[in-house]
């Protein structure tokens, strides 16, 4: 059995980021960039007015003086023409700064009357003023290629003038659940069967985390029907299994598999739910082979799944993140397996996190694990642990899952 952290080194350095496409600006949101987006412009493109009021020379607008209004610039429609001496431009937000002025007197310092204005306060020079460029200058990088595009972000490549948008293209992760005794929720149940809940929980995980799931037909404990999946992976950038990963003699993974091209990285991790989970490559395909019990499934998901779908998305990609919390309940000594368990969160009275376990925390019980906040985390040989003491969880609502 090889540690968590070496497992997930692995899986990740045999990934790499898929390439890119163009994407309407419109489409972008939640999108990772390719490319850097860069400046197609200057913003604002020349000086502007940031209020309501008068573009003005400072020489002539002391209080009391008396200005010709020879014209106006709202924003959109440039004043072509100079202010020159006692001369005084009627000016709006945005407006462009009409040659000549160098301040912009305010609306309500200022009484206007026949074509003039008269100053009742002394602007100051360049007051009121945004100078050309202020916000950004053509050629300059905006956003970073990796970053994942947010509603501002958005409204940033729209004001640089970026109709369409280099980003890299969904990872497509086929999942293939195996196994005689499942069917698809809605199907009959075969005597002595259950349903399948990977697929969809699996496929549910995959668009949380900024891939497009492709659900491919449950394969029976056959090696001829789990073989079929070396063709279907062909059109995916991951292939995602459950079931079959471990040695039973109706475990069929590897063995179906390593004829059609299957090429083992390594199985079983010292952790616990989820200690028999395969990596390898199946002719050019990354392959993650996750444990059928529908708690295991999951919990691997989160740490293995969730940062391969990362990688293969353009994003940095590491470990899942933790946070520290109060152990809820007292908890034993763990053994030579990294644990992962199922909590409820709450807060105590001083506003700290508090990770509850549930009593039963068997890898069969979806049940607990949609109620779960977190999962805490119990690093291999963990002493006992008393209510109150520190832990590491991993919040699973942070992950969209």
């Amino acid at each position: 059995m090889i540690p968590v952290e070496e497992a997930l080194e692995r899986i990740l350095a045999g990934l790499s980021p898929t390439g890119a496409e163009t994407v309407a600006l419109a489409e972008g949101w939640g999108r990772i960039l390719a490319h850097p987006v860069t400046a197609r412009l200057t913003q604002p493109p020349t000086d502007v007015s940031a209020m309501d009021g008068y573009a003005v020379r400072v020489e002539d607008a002391g209080v009391g003086a008396r200005l010709r209004v020879i014209g106006a610039s709202p924003a959109g429609h440039p004043f072509s023409g100079r202010v020159g001496p006692g001369e005084a431009v009627r000016i709006f937000t945005g407006g462009a700064l009409p040659a000549g002025a160098d301040t912009v007197l305010l609306q309500e310092d200022a009484a206007a009357e026949d074509g003039h204005v008269r100053p009742t306060e002394a602007p100051r020079p360049g007051r009121h003023i945004r100078r050309a460029g202020l916000d950004f200058a053509t050629g300059d990088t905006l956003l970073p290629a990796g970053r994942r595009l947010t509603a501002r972000d958005i409204g940033l490549a729209a004001a640089a003038n970026h109709p369409w948008l280099q980003v890299h293209r969904r990872p497509r992760i086929g999942i293939l659940a195996t196994g005689d005794e499942i069917s698809l929720p809605g199907d009959p149940i075969p005597p002595g069967g259950i349903v399948s809940s990977n697929a969809h929980a699996l496929a549910a995980l995959v668009r949380a985390a900024g891939g497009e799931p492709l659900v491919l037909p449950i394969a029976a404990d056959d090696r001829d029907a789990i073989a079929g999946a070396a063709e279907a992976a062909r059109r995916c950038d991951l292939l995602v299994t459950t079931g079959g990963a471990s040695v039973g003699e109706h475990d069929l993974v590897q063995a179906a598999l390593g004829p059609q091209g299957f090429a083992l990285d390594f199985w079983k991790i010292a952790m616990r739910p989820g200690k028999p989970l395969i990596w390898g490559d199946l002719r050019g395909t990354p392959l993650l082979g996750l444990p059928g019990n529908p708690v295991s499934a999951l919990v691997c998901a989160v740490l293995f799944l969730i940062p391969a779908t990362r990688r293969l998305s353009g994003l940095p990609a590491g470990p899942v993140e933790t946070r520290p919390a109060l152990l809820g309940r007292e908890m034993p000594a763990n053994d030579r397996r990294q644990d992962y368990v199922r909590a409820e969160l709450s807060q105590d009275a001083a506003g700290a996190l508090v990770a509850t376990p549930f009593a039963v925390q068997d890898s069969s019980m979806l049940r607990t694990m949609a109620a779960a906040g977190a999962l805490i985390l119990r690093r291999p040989h963990a002493p006992a642990a008393p209510a109150g003491s520190a832990v590491e969880v991993v919040e699973l609502s942070s992950l969209g899952v």
